[in-house]
């Protein structure tokens, strides 16, 4: 099973242009879900997220965020 996951942080590590369009497809298809009806899609905005790198600039917020309740 991990095969398949090196094989493609492989290639778009090698294309990274590959993995902004993957990402932006993703947004889009997980917003298209999220407005229509009865559609349980919509997490893949946050999986396109991911892809574009965006989760590594809020994760700070959001670990500063929780450590800070404790």
């Amino acid at each position: 099973m991990s095969n398949w996951k090196e094989r493609i942080k492989k290639f778009t590590d090698v294309n990274p242009r590959t993995k902004k369009i993957i990402g932006v497809v993703l947004i889009i298809i997980g917003f298209l879900a999220l407005v229509t009806p009865l559609t349980p899609g919509s997490w893949l905005i946050f999986v396109g997220l991911e892809f574009l790198g965006i989760r590594l600039a809020a994760w700070q917020k959001f670990k500063a965020w929780f450590t800070k309740q404790k």
